[in-house]
């Protein structure tokens, strides 16, 4: 079995060289594309800069798994065999750190890049819409306004005819019946004003998202299509910011807490002292209605605006290394071939390590084939010492020393099988 086993590795040498180096040379290609994203200066400069840390990549590589193929099979005692497996865990992490992300960037860079434009591009819609809405809330408190308008000048022209105090006129009660009115009826007015601008920039602000989703989803180069996303993105910004401005809620809160605030309530000018209390009294209840429509307007503008005015972020754009790292989660399948690609001679060694095992445990006697020459020495001394004591005589002199006994002593010597048959006689 050792003999076959031997055989095999020796036939597969040249395969597993070639193997080696055609993995480093893929994992040095794929380095080379990554690393010349991440460069900047003139052409023939990246270039060159590029080609001699790939080239560095694929002789790492090369080398490392050499000296782990050549000598960790081959090794037996537990310490050696542990500090080896360390050697090789901490050369695979290295790697990983000088290679393999980058091979992930070569092979899933423009896709991690379109991610990222894609989550970007959802990140503005959701602030274009966001924005949108908020303008639009504006537009929702234009009822509100016009009946609290509409309410304060009919108390006013019920007061003309004296159905509040009870002395028909326009003087003490009506004029700040009549001052609410008018300063409502204004600020409908502009609500309503900045309903066809709010339109306008919503419809400016689809139109820029329509064409960058087409850069995401288009095809060309990437690096071009995430140029002309990012001016896409830098006008979408602005719009966004203009929708921000065109939003009424934040004037509306303004103006309701001005009309609780602001309200003066004017001298009474009766001729009696009973008209001018009831007028001083009408005067406190119209305070008391100003100032409860101005809060109910106040909490509704605020629930319009929320948290605060959008600020959508600026684009940044990245490169492919940056983008493959950022959303890694999303690209495992480019991951796990960039790094297999590096770590694959580990299975190598594994594989080695086992058959070698193997054949040291299951060893079948040395032949003429496999046999060294220590070895076949030492099979010589042993037979030679084995003959000798085969053939001495029981008692006579050894085989070695006849030639000392003369040539007439060898008619003497009995052969061992004659010893033994006169014996039995």
């Amino acid at each position: 079995m050792s003999s076959q086993l031997r055989d095999g590795v020796s036939a597969l040498d040249l395969t597993m060289r070639l193997t080696l180096g055609v993995l480093a040379l893929a994992s040095g290609v794929y380095t080379y594309l990554g690393v010349r994203d991440l460069l900047d200066g003139s052409t023939v400069l990246t270039f060159f800069a590029a080609l001699i840390y790939s080239s560095a990549v694929s002789v790492a590589i090369y080398a490392f798994w050499s000296f782990l193929l050549r000598f960790m099979p081959h090794v037996r005692d537990v310490t050696s065999r542990v500090w080896l497996t360390l050697a090789m865990a901490l050369g695979s992490l290295m790697i990983v750190a000088m290679s393999s992300w980058l091979n992930a960037a070569a092979l899933a860079g423009s896709a991690a890049i379109e991610q990222h434009l894609a989550v970007t591009l959802q990140a503005y819609t959701r602030d274009l819409e966001t924005a949108h809405n908020r303008a639009l809330g504006a537009q929702s408190l234009l009822p509100d306004i016009q009946l609290a308008s509409t309410r304060f000048a009919r108390l006013a022209e019920a007061e003309r005819s004296g159905a509040l105090t009870g002395t028909g006129g326009s003087g003490t009660v009506v004029q700040p019946l009549a001052q609410m009115s008018s300063q409502l009826d204004a600020l409908g007015q502009q609500v309503a004003d900045s309903g066809e601008r709010v339109k306008a920039l919503y419809g400016d602000g689809s139109t820029q998202i329509g064409r960058m989703r087409e850069l995401v989803s288009g095809q060309g180069d990437i690096k071009a299509r995430s140029d002309a996303f990012g001016a896409e993105a830098l006008k979408l910004i602005g719009t966004i910011a203009s929708l921000e401005q065109t939003s009424m809620a934040p004037a509306v809160k303004r103006a309701a807490e001005d009309l609780g605030k602001g309200f003066i309530a004017p001298a009474a000018d009766g001729h009696t002292e009973d008209l001018v209390g009831r007028q001083n009294a009408v005067v406190d209840n119209v305070e008391k209605a100003v100032a409860t429509q101005a809060n109910a307007l106040s909490q509704a503008a605020q629930a319009i605006i929320g948290d605060g005015p959008v600020e959508p972020a600026r684009f940044q754009p990245l490169s492919s290394a940056e983008a493959v790292l950022r959303y890694a989660s999303d690209f495992m399948p480019s991951w796990a071939g960039a790094i297999s690609i590096d770590l694959l001679p580990a299975v190598l060694v594994l594989i080695l390590c086992v058959v070698h095992a193997a054949i040291r445990s299951e060893a079948d006697p040395a032949d003429a084939e496999t046999m060294t020459a220590a070895q076949m020495m030492t099979a010589m001394r042993l037979l030679r010492e084995f003959d000798g004591e085969r053939l001495a005589p029981a008692g006579g002199v050894p085989l070695e020393d006849r030639s000392a006994v003369g040539p007439t002593s060898e008619a003497t010597v009995t052969p061992l099988t004659s010893a033994r048959s006169v014996k039995k006689e």
